[in-house]
């Protein structure tokens, strides 16, 4: 039984009027300026973004990246990305225009959504994937040194992709995704533990999974 939901994701930035506007033309989606954020919206609610301003820039690689549906790799880099390594893989790996990782995947034909996966990098992508499949109610697949969470209810991409890295975690993740719960409690006894909760600013509980991934758990309606 699923302990939450699928909600939204978000982007942290320090020039969050630029970022998204870059994430709104590789994602094809439209943005609309609501103070210290950008919020990124498709064709459904699950779709949402929120380009959230912060004072701190890109200091390390992220461990938490996106993928990416494009046409060519040419029309991420005319947003303003720049290419890091293009030539190791089957796909183009980028850096957005404030240093962030992202990979582009070239397709004959561009799905509606351009979001393809959430790539997270782990200790034990086996042990956080089936963490996760059970959270959101998902199906785990895994292969060596890889885990994939997929059918996620409600999501807008095909999977969150954990692949396990011998470096720890050091900073915040500056992307991360957003959940709804009836039942925070459950959350907590299954692993997640809290940031910090609900206050006179946030209404949400900002938790940490069990590699200290942090995601928000927002209470349902």
């Amino acid at each position: 039984m699923a302990l939450a939901t699928y909600k939204s994701l978000c982007i942290d930035a320090v020039d969050h009027v630029a970022m998204g506007a870059f994430w709104a033309g590789a994602l094809a989606l439209s943005a609309e300026e609501r103070g210290d954020e950008v919020l990124l919206r498709g064709a459904t609610p699950q779709e949402s973004i929120w380009i959230e301003r912060v004072p701190e820039p890109v200091t390390v690689k992220q461990r938490v990246h996106l993928d990416v549906h494009a046409a060519a790799v040419a029309d991420v880099l005319a947003l303003g990305a720049t290419p890091l390594d293009v030539d190791s893989f089957r796909w183009k790996v980028l850096r957005d225009p404030e240093g962030g990782e992202l990979c582009v995947f070239e397709r004959e034909v561009v799905p509606p959504g351009r979001l393809y996966e959430i790539g997270v990098d782990a200790v034990d992508a086996r042990a956080i994937a089936d963490w996760w499949a059970g959270v959101l109610g998902a199906r785990a697949d895994h292969e060596e040194g890889c885990s994939s969470v997929e059918e996620i209810p409600g999501a807008p991409f095909e999977g969150l992709v954990f692949v396990e890295v011998p470096e720890p975690k050091t900073v915040k993740n500056r992307v991360h995704w957003d959940v709804l719960t009836a039942d925070l409690d459950a959350l907590l006894a299954a692993g997640a533990r809290v940031l910090r909760a609900p206050d006179d600013e946030i209404r949400w509980t900002v938790l940490a999974d069990p590699e200290g991934n942090e995601f928000c758990a927002f209470p349902e309606a």
